[in-house]
């Protein structure tokens, strides 16, 4: 993933009700929902839901289909995935950054 995309997607999630729609379609899966589902769920006026709706489509965030007169977005976990990746790619060293039981106990005692 380019540093472009990445700053764009970062963008798009950084405001509230845009994060509140995309962490929705990530708990609906790859079926996602449709716009109007989204809007009242969220209690949004349709106009404001298309508009965040396409901020996080130009990001790359989220797929779009038509199903009838419906469009149905999902969350891309393929675009997400790279912008993962891409924010810890050279973490740690190429080793897991996960705690170990050690660095547990560590910060316990530091805390304390």
């Amino acid at each position: 993933m380019e540093t472009k995309q990445v700053v764009e997607a970062l963008g798009a999630l950084a405001q509230e009700t845009r994060l509140a729609v995309y962490r929705m379609l990530v708990e609906a899966g790859p079926e996602g929902l449709p716009a109007g589902e989204i809007s009242a769920r969220l209690g949004l006026p349709a106009a404001t839901a298309s508009f965040h709706l396409a901020q996080l489509s130009r990001a790359g965030l989220l797929a779009s289909r038509s199903r009838g007169r419906f469009v149905i977005y999902s969350a891309d976990f393929g675009c997400m995935n790279a912008l993962l990746g891409f924010l810890t790619d050279n973490c740690c060293g190429g080793e897991s950054c996960a705690p170990t039981p050690q660095s547990v106990k560590l910060m316990k005692r530091k805390t304390s």
